[in-house]
């Protein structure tokens, strides 16, 4: 975020961008984050045990690694392109300006959220993770309840904030009454979906520490494009809701999600978890001609 302000202040002064601008700021500070977290790893005292130099072990295991996170970046696009394809379809709504301006404004809000709760959805999967490598499962269950517990307490809190101050933040991106009405109406929506991020993101979040990548990637096509996209298209385009409609057919998608992640992590059993997370180790191991016993795991 640090990094995006500076860029955009960079690149503001220069009107004549327009577009293009707004297109190097975040090409910018996307490629300086590359660059500090390279030098980091190579250059950080944190990480002098942990890299010693490029090698052709790197590549050990490469291909496994590759299914994983092919699988998570699928999982995670499909979550991306769910909301991207809403504020699309609003663009072919009658009166289109005023519903994409609303629908967009709001969308943003739920962006920052999200990206809260992205920070909390990483730490949780690298802590199931690790705590699943360890031998843990009960610490790993405790792990998945403290932060759901935390994100959902986070959440409860901006749904009140963003209710009580819906006019100002309405009126923070524009000054068309038009669209401020528009956006007051919708804020009832974004509050739902804002308490929605406190249980979903950090349940996927889960899913991929604990290598169920590909479950939620079928949960996620099932509950986005075979219920939520057809029913915000029917609301949306059928009936006199119109953007609101589209919306809701984002929330009604993302609850299924949820609900279908609070079904699978609930149902989990954290020792069975614990074995396969050993017997991966013991696999990755004897691929690199090594050996895991339960004593050091």
């Amino acid at each position: 975020m640090v990094l995006q302000l500076l860029a955009f202040a960079l690149f503001c002064p220069m009107q004549s961008f327009g577009l293009l601008g707004a297109a190097l700021t975040l090409s910018f500070s996307w490629w300086v984050l590359v660059a500090l977290t390279w030098a980091y790893i190579i250059w950080s005292p944190v990480c002098k045990e942990t890299w010693t130099g490029l090698s052709m072990l790197a590549f050990r295991g490469l291909w496994g690694y590759a299914k994983l996170a092919f699988a998570s970046a699928v999982m995670l696009a499909l979550e991306v392109w769910y909301v991207q394809g809403f504020v699309l379809l609003t663009g072919f709504l009658p009166n289109s300006e005023i519903a994409l301006d609303s629908l967009s404004i709001c969308i943003n809000y739920w962006n920052w959220d999200f990206q809260i709760m992205l920070g909390l959805s990483y730490a949780a999967s690298i802590r199931v993770g690790n705590e699943l490598g360890a031998g843990h499962p009960k610490v790993a269950r405790l792990s998945v309840l403290v932060v759901v517990t935390a994100s959902i307490a986070f959440s409860i809190l901006a749904t009140i904030v963003v209710m009580a101050l819906k006019y100002p933040l309405s009126t923070l991106y524009t000054s068309s009454t038009t669209v401020i009405e528009a956006v007051i109406a919708l804020m009832p929506l974004l509050a739902i979906s804002i308490f929605l991020n406190g249980i979903q993101p950090i349940l996927s979040g889960v899913a991929v520490g604990s290598g169920w990548q590909v479950i939620v990637a079928y949960v996620n096509v099932g509950a986005y494009y075979i219920i939520g996209l057809p029913i915000g298209c029917v609301l949306g385009f059928k009936t006199s809701l119109g953007a609101a409609g589209i919306w809701w057919g984002l929330i009604i998608g993302v609850a299924v999600q949820t609900v279908a992640l609070i079904v699978i992590t609930a149902r989990t059993n954290w020792d069975s978890e614990v074995e396969k997370a050993i017997q991966r180790l013991q696999h990755t191991a004897a691929d690199e001609g090594g050996m895991v016993v339960d004593g050091d795991v």
